[in-house]
Order: structure tokens, then C-alpha cells, then sequence
């Protein structure tokens, strides 16, 4: 006899940590994480036509909270982030190559703040922690980027991109 499992609950957090194709690709490999989505937060326009609009490069996390928390998210998130640099990640420099951390769910929010505070460094740590006021999906040229072009540039070594992919 089979038992069935009910739903798997889900929750959504966004995750900037500087050119998204790179965070995308490592982030979209990691256990419990079951959907993921390169865009962009808290910037003011509804396309990505445009001028700049203050947005950050992000991607948008869908994950099983049941196998995986908030401050484990960010200790794997800091594993392809310099957490002290502003503006700048690798090569990419620029307000949109900012890190933080946005949210619609309050509880989220708080158990990010707390898990950086709780950090030996956290003086020095610059990634943002906000509410999710505004998110515009990327162009779909940029879904799942470095999946597709494999060749494609990233300052991150593949190595450390792939750590977590699971070998079939």
C-alpha cells in the first residue's frame, strides 16, 4: 500500500547576490529548494524595458520550508557572496549588483536579520534585508542562463556553481 503525502507547502523568498545568472544557477541546485525565477525586486517599473529603477538583480526562491530555513538559505547564499561588498559582486558593479534579502512575509524578514546579527562579523555585513515591495520577472533570455549556456560568463567558478547539484 502507497501512502499518499498531501501538499508540499511552499514559501517564496528573493535572493540578490549580484549578476542573477550565477545565483540562479547555484541556488535552483540546492536541497529543498523546488522552483526558481532570475528578476528583479524592488525596483519601480512593471517591465524591464527601461531605464534603470533602482531595482536589484534577484532571484525569485520557491522552497520547501520543511527542508530548508531561512538562515539556511542565507548560509548557502554567502558560500557565492562577498557579504561585506557594496554594489559589487565579482566584476559586476552597480546598484542592481547589490545583495539582499526581500520578502513579503514579515517572519521571513525578521529570521534574516536575526541569522546576520548572530554572525561573528555582522558589524561589517552590508546585505540588505527588505520587504518585497515590487518584482518584475527577467526576460525569458535570462531564465536559467548558465543551465542553457553552459559556457556562458560568471565570475563564480562552476565548481562552486554546481556544489549541490545532485549526480544522477
Amino acid at each position: 500500500m502507497v501512502m499518499q503525502k498531501g501538499p508540499v507547502i511552499t514559501e517564496t523568498i528573493y535572493l540578490a547576490g549580484g549578476c542573477l545568472w550565477g545565483v540562479q544557477e547555484f541556488v535552483r541546485h540546492l536541497p529543498g529548494v523546488l522552483k526558481t525565477e532570475a528578476g528583479r525586486a524592488n525596483g519601480t517599473s512593471s517591465s524591464t524595458n527601461g531605464e534603470y529603477d533602482g531595482y536589484a538583480e534577484c532571484v525569485r526562491t520557491v522552497y520547501d520550508p520543511t527542508q530548508l530555513t531561512i538562515g539556511q538559505l542565507l548560509e548557502y547564499l554567502f558560500e557565492i557572496i562577498d557579504p561585506y561588498s557594496i554594489n559589487q559582486q565579482g566584476p559586476d558593479i552597480g546598484e542592481k549588483y547589490r545583495t539582499g534579502v526581500y520578502s513579503k512575509t514579515e517572519t521571513h524578514l525578521n529570521e534574516a536579520k536575526q541569522w546576520i546579527t548572530s554572525c561573528k562579523d555582522a558589524e561589517r555585513i552590508t546585505v540588505e534585508v527588505l520587504p518585497l515591495t515590487h518584482y518584475v520577472p527577467s526576460d525569458q533570455e535570462h531564465q536559467d542562463r548558465l543551465s542553457r549556456c553552459p559556457d556562458d560568463a560568471c565570475h563564480l567558478p562552476k565548481e562552486l556553481l554546481h556544489k549541490y547539484r545532485k549526480r544522477f
